[in-house]
């Protein structure tokens, strides 16, 4: 029960800004940020993303960079992306099996760098190294398979954990891969690899960005509303989370971010496990556009969205904002 007027004025722990600070529920530091990172072939080059203004590729090289970086802004964790050549991707995505791939290469050229000191997340999925975009193997009728799909996620997995990644991240949404990743790590001696399980991903608008700086936007065959949620949908992520938590997952993730607040919510409110949001591709895009053509002050409208995602229950966000917000944090 709360007071009535004047006794009780909400104003006055407002007025000044040490008392704004000292009632302050929501905090966020450099430590809640994940660092999203582009890997792309060759030795020292940077390619800008156009569809993505201040984000570039990096080779491996560069990609050392930013992890050591990362390490000294306070971000405790990268997240890698792999920009596959052309000739290395296949209908099954066997690149994603290649223990010396992009992926495979990065992750031990910063565990060499930088040891422990920084945490590396990795993509399990297949559309980086497939030819046709999609995250899984297709049948005849371009239908992606679950099962088959799942077989080959589970090395790829596995190649990863061997490589020297800490946290594998499925972002498939084929069922029950998490169960089957979990069990292999276990059977394989990695005990310790976490799994975040990208479980309520939905079929967004915003990823355009995203997969035009993995290269496999111009070749999406079809959509992939047949795996990834539809956006009508709140019960059901329920579900998903529930049966990756199951599995053997670590920590979930809601993707995209500030469009399912209410997702991230109900998760977190359900299960009390470990939520993470992705500030995708598009999310990221709409703020750098907005602030250039006036909208308002980038640095302002970057930092309130990311704290919509804590107050709405998050433990950390995926952002290409990450350094930039590390350093207004850190000020």
């Amino acid at each position: 029960m709360t007071g009535q007027y004047p006794s009780t004025r909400l104003r006055r722990t407002r007025a000044s800004g040490w008392s704004r600070s000292l009632h302050r529920e929501t905090v966020m530091t450099p430590q809640d940020l994940i660092w999203p990172l582009f890997v792309t072939a060759g030795t020292d080059v940077e390619q800008p993303i156009g569809s993505l203004p201040g984000v570039s590729r990096w080779s491996v090289d560069g990609i050392v960079e930013r992890a050591k970086e990362a390490v000294g802004l306070g971000i405790p964790c990268i997240a890698l992306f792999p920009n596959t050549e052309s000739d290395k991707r296949s209908e099954d995505g066997k690149e994603a099996l290649n223990p010396d791939n992009l992926m495979c290469r990065a992750i031990r050229a910063i565990k060499d760098a930088c040891g422990e000191d920084i945490g590396v997340l990795t993509d399990v999925a297949l559309d980086p190294y497939t030819s046709h975009g999609q995250d899984g193997l297709l049948d005849g009728a371009g239908y992606v398979v679950n099962d088959a799909t799942v077989e080959v996620l589970v090395g790829q997995a596995i190649n990863q954990a061997v490589a020297g990644a800490d946290i594998i991240a499925p972002s498939d949404m084929m069922d029950g891969r998490i169960g089957a990743i979990r069990n292999a790590l276990e059977r394989d001696g990695h005990a310790n690899v976490q799994i975040m399980s990208y479980a309520a991903k939905y079929a967004s608008a915003f990823y355009g960005p995203f997969r035009d700086a993995v290269g496999s936007g111009g070749l999406l065959k079809g959509d992939k509303k047949s795996y990834q949620m539809d956006p009508a949908n709140g019960d059901e992520a329920l579900r998903e989370v529930e049966m990756d938590i199951a599995e053997g997952a670590d920590s979930v993730m809601v993707k995209p971010g500030l469009a399912y607040l209410d997702v991230i919510w109900r998760v977190k409110e359900r299960f009390g496990v470990p939520v993470f949001a992705y500030q995708v591709s598009g999310e990221y895009a709409l703020i750098e556009i907005g602030a250039r053509e006036g909208v308002g002050d980038r640095d302002a409208l970057l930092l309130e969205k990311l704290l919509a995602f804590k107050r709405a229950g998050c433990s950390g966000i995926l952002t290409y904002h990450a350094p930039l917000a590390a350093k207004l944090l850190g000020a």
